[in-house]
């Protein structure tokens, strides 16, 4: 029995020269925007260990300004903005990342399967892509609303993304392995006779990966942006989720802006830093 040959995405090319001043000026760009998604990402995780008090305690007047006793000042109860603020990140990040990564593994899944339909059976492939597209006409917020009117939970915020980023996501990876798919690379593996999984896994996926990558980014921010719009709505994952604050500190901003500009801030940090860490990882290298 012989063993198979590695495959060809994963031969090593040449030896990559030095970066020049552009090259160092997005690396240095890069490690900047990592540090800062990256402590928004952790606060977020850990912040209910970090708030000095409860998201119900009352500490001050309402709409009261920043001080030492509460940092970002109260909302319109007389809560701490700041508190409440750590404690409803938690939810925001976990769903976020959650629904990302399944959008993204679904995603990638059928938009490999309906390129591997199409490649060897192009009349079959509407069995994959038609289901798809008729949910890829479903309005994102007309979706979310009507998967958390059956499942009001984080788990319906999850499944939303999912319905409305799936096909969207199939549709980019699709079209980035047909491609590859007609290499000759490729069609040696199958005269081999190696299986359209192993193919799939090591010989296509490696070469769609920076796509794959990119739209994960954007993903994420589609992610982000349908949890705090279900916390605006009145159906967050939590009762102090960014979305919810948000919602709360609009009709008292022209007395207290920190409670609406702080979770705004976190919201643009996460989606802007991790467009731009996406960009940059997946920039060719001839660029740099």
């Amino acid at each position: 029995m012989t063993t198979p040959a590695p495959p060809l995405s994963q031969v090593p090319g040449p030896l990559r020269p030095a970066p020049g001043p552009l090259g160092r000026r997005v690396r240095l760009r890069t490690l900047t925007v990592a540090v800062l998604v990256g402590a928004v990402l952790i606060v977020g995780l850990i912040g209910q260990l970090l708030a000095p008090h409860s998201a119900t305690e009352m500490v001050a007047t309402p709409y009261a300004g920043p001080a030492p006793g509460h940092l970002l000042g109260t909302d319109h109860l007389g809560r701490d903005v700041l508190s409440r603020l750590l404690r409803g990140g938690p939810s925001v990040v976990l769903t976020t990342v959650t629904a990302t990564a399944l959008t993204v593994a679904l995603g990638t899944s059928a938009g490999l399967t309906a390129a591997l339909v199409a490649h060897h059976r192009p009349a079959a492939e509407g069995l994959v892509m038609r289901p798809l597209d008729a949910l890829a006409a479903l309005p994102p917020m007309l979706a979310l609303l009507l998967v958390l009117t059956a499942v009001p939970s984080r788990t319906g915020i999850v499944l939303a993304a999912c319905v409305a980023g799936v096909p969207l996501s199939a549709r980019v990876v699709r079209a980035a392995a047909l491609p590859v798919l007609r290499r000759p690379h490729v069609e040696l593996s199958l005269a081999r006779g190696e299986r359209w999984t192993w193919v799939l896994r090591h010989e296509v996926l490696p070469l769609v990966a920076t796509t794959v990558l990119a739209d994960a980014g954007l993903r994420f921010v589609f992610s982000l942006y349908l949890v705090g719009a279900a916390g605006f709505l009145g159906v967050g994952v939590s009762g102090s989720d960014w979305g919810t604050l948000v919602h709360e500190a609009l009709p008292g901003a022209a007395l207290q802006p920190w409670a609406l500009v702080a979770p705004l801030l976190l919201i643009a940090v996460l989606a802007v830093g991790v467009n731009l860490l996406s960009d940059d990882l997946t920039r060719p290298e001839e660029e740099e």
